[in-house]
């Protein structure tokens, strides 16, 4: 046997308590729908208190963003953007592991959304739609934030989101003038209650088509993936031969001008978003919206989520988008300071406004004619909206794990683990010659070789075997095939499991079968 691992980690258990929100009540998981929806179920506003199965796994350490950020960068998932001449805030280049995970959340995402149903298929649309696109979608006119500056120290910030901080520190609203300004104390320079009357920000990016930079060329940059989807309903409808309810998903960069971009890649001015939007007979929207909580709620789920780390955040009505009729959010335990929760993706009831609106500003007709009930109805739409790097944020704290693992000489060394689900992991697996040698090299590059075929595949022969595990359990490899001198004789490579740390002898002809039992749906 080529390792040195003991057959199984002991794990250290650091979990925060949970803060609760206003909004946030008790209720019961609703079951998922099989075909049309006919009744409307109770609505959901919190995870269920009984575990999945796939989430009953030992616990270990909740790990730290200081923790994640550093590994992120160290290991190439996350560099910051153009760092050789100072960077810009809040841009990150995602590197060689990191854009492999980016990848597999997609292809997990859209196997789930469009190409395992048979009522949701894809688009990818302009980033650069028509002017006219966003005056009617309402963006030039109310995609606006409230922004507020601090007088003593001038750092501005968006006042809804130092209401909400206030809020989940204080259990309670800021009371006064300004939103409750006068209560909150400046993140910055803690200076109290010294703030601007906030203003309305628009967070649309503009750039100008054409060498004259003037009105007639100025468009805009999409600040949301939706708006393409909306505007190609009835190419789609009548291409793809579709009618509601069905779907039309989309993966895709947006941008946003956003007031105070910030912790890590949760909150920055270029992302991308995972949305869908499904277009459903009036009437059936409420049930379909529930349904669509529900499955995206089980998606993170089975990718690996620890229920307890997810919960459900219900808009308020006063609050709500001018184009919802209720919006649920779900939301992640990311360990920010001030608030430990952050939207992961949200889901809103768009009711017919946009179908309506385009309709309206285009002249081209956006309804449906049912011909079964012989009536021409506008569909509502139901979105669920996810954000791409925010689910590669939440994937990796919760991988992020520290246990024990014995060294060469005997002893005990601290490990870090990424328990990343096979699914998402960067490297499926990692070719390992017990040493670099003209017998072993060789033979462990033309496995590696073969493998690749399949799946993303390292391959590393520089520095002790021990050492190379570790290298390979911080970047979440499933795992590694270690070719030693015994594989001369026998023809059989030591196979090792990232999580168990335990070790297997499997035979040359029967890696590629092992491997394929384990790394199912990647």
């Amino acid at each position: 046997m080529a390792g040195l691992d003991a057959p199984a980690a002991v794990v250290v258990v650091l979990t925060p308590n949970a803060a609760s929100r206003t909004a946030w009540v008790p209720g019961l998981r609703v079951p998922r729908i099989e075909g049309p929806p006919t009744a409307q179920p109770e609505r959901v506003h919190a995870m269920s208190a009984t575990p999945d199965s796939k989430t009953s796994k030992p616990s270990k350490k909740k790990s730290s963003l200081d923790d994640v950020v550093s590994l992120a960068k160290r290991r190439g998932f996350v560099f910051p953007s153009g760092e050789i001449y100072g960077g810009t805030r809040s841009a990150w280049d995602y590197g060689p592991l990191g854009v492999e995970l980016k990848e597999n959340i997609k292809r997990q995402w859209w196997r789930s959304v469009v190409t395992s149903r048979d009522d949701v298929v894809g688009l990818d649309s302009s980033v650069i739609l028509p002017r006219q696109t966003w005056v009617a979608s309402g963006h030039v006119g109310v995609f606006t934030d409230p922004l507020t500056e601090c007088q003593q120290c001038h750092k501005r910030y968006r006042s809804d989101h130092l209401a909400e901080e206030f809020e989940e520190k204080k259990g309670r609203a800021p009371a006064g003038a300004n939103g409750g300004l006068e209560e909150i104390t400046c993140p910055n320079c803690g200076t109290r209650g010294l703030w601007t009357e906030p203003r309305d920000f628009n967070m649309m990016l503009k750039t100008y088509l054409g060498p004259v930079e003037d009105e007639s060329g100025l468009h805009y940059l999409r600040p949301e993936t939706a708006q393409g989807i909306f505007v190609n309903f009835a190419n789609v409808m009548g291409s793809a031969r579709k009618k509601p309810p069905f779907g039309i998903g989309q993966i895709g960069k947006s941008f946003r001008n956003e007031i105070t971009p910030g912790n890590f890649i949760f909150r920055t001015r270029e992302f991308e978003q995972m949305e869908m939007e499904f277009f459903v007979e009036p009437g059936t929207d409420e049930t379909w919206h529930q349904y669509w909580i529900d499955t995206r709620t089980d998606w993170y789920v089975d990718l690996g989520i620890a229920r307890e780390n997810l919960r459900h955040y219900e808009h308020p009505k006063e609050k709500l988008s001018h184009y919802s009729t209720r919006t649920v959010d779900i939301e992640y335990r990311f360990g920010f300071s001030g608030s430990e929760w952050g939207e992961l993706e949200g889901i809103a009831n768009r009711t017919d406004f946009d179908l309506k609106t385009h309709s309206s500003h285009s002249g081209t007709d956006l309804s449906y004619f049912d011909q079964g009930k012989g009536e021409r109805w506008v569909p509502y739409v139901i979105e669920p909206a996810a954000g791409l790097t925010r689910s590669l944020m939440a994937f990796l704290i919760e991988a992020y794990a520290e246990d024990e693992a014995p060294n060469a000489k005997g002893g005990i060394d601290k490990r870090t683990v990424l328990r990343l689900d096979h699914r998402l992991a960067p490297v499926k697996a990692a070719v390992l010659p017990l040493s670099r040698s003209e017998d072993l090299s060789p033979k462990a590059r033309d496995l590696a070789a073969q493998l690749r075929k399949t799946w993303n595949v390292d391959f590393d022969d520089a520095g002790a075997i021990g050492r190379r595990y570790r290298r390979q359990d911080e970047i979440g490899t499933p795992f590694c095939l270690t070719v030693d001198f015994d594989t001369l004789e026998d023809q059989a490579v030591t196979v090792r499991s990232r999580d168990t740390m335990t070790q297997e002898r499997v035979s040359l002809d029967q890696v590629e079968s092992y491997l394929a039992g384990r790394l199912l749906g990647c």
